[in-house]
């Protein structure tokens, strides 16, 4: 199924359709998902925020003007023309001082920008979900793309965000509102919530 829906799952992640399918017996129940409903909900907003494995790390190469407009209070003209193409600058800057993260010349930005299957962000969600999971994830940030964890990790993240019971009761728009702090991609993440439910038989 996954094959089927992740098609290129494997292009950024050597190994990860193999791994998550082989995790997926032991995670899901771990985590609480022990039905159908509630593995469909969470693997349509994963197969959302990541493109289906073909994006599970945050795209940060942006140009000046893009700055500016996705963070239009944290770059200046000058800074932004400065630092444009530069994704480690651009995520030290864009997310040092928040989050959890230290200012620069702290590089907690670029450490804890955005990754895995729920594109965790942020040193205060790192932590977070090295409580819930067990994982070092504050000294080994990585640990969220690797192969072997990539699935626990969204799966623990989904449910520290309370996506849960939300997904037993079939509310998509508080799924995602909890995952996303909004309803950001809501269409798509309709549509992903679609196929894994016709794949699952629901």
């Amino acid at each position: 199924m996954l094959q089927t829906l992740w098609p290129h799952g494997n292009q950024r992640i050597p190994g990860l359709i193999e791994e998550i399918s082989k995790a997926a017996p032991v995670v899901f129940p771990k985590y609480g998902l022990v039905n159908d409903l509630a593995i469909s909900h969470a693997m349509a907003q994963f197969s959302h925020e990541c493109e289906a494995g073909l994006e599970v790390v945050e795209n940060l190469n942006y140009r000046a003007d893009q700055l500016l407009h996705q963070w239009p209070h944290h770059f200046t003209p000058a800074q932004a023309l400065a630092m444009q193409h530069n994704p480690r600058l651009i995520a030290d800057h864009a997310y040092g001082g928040r989050m959890g993260n230290a200012l620069p010349p702290s590089d907690d930005g670029w450490n804890y920008r955005g990754r895995g299957a729920s594109q965790t962000t942020g040193k205060d969600a790192y932590t977070k979900l090295a409580k819930t999971s067990g994982l070092d994830l504050v000294n080994h940030p990585d640990l969220v793309n690797n192969p072997d964890t990539f699935l626990e990790c969204a799966v623990a993240d989904f449910v520290q965000c309370g996506c849960l019971p939300f997904a037993i009761e079939d509310d998509l728009f508080q799924v995602t509102q909890h995952l996303n702090g909004g309803q950001i991609g809501a269409k798509q993440r309709e549509s992903w919530l679609k196929l894994w439910k016709h794949v699952l038989s629901i």
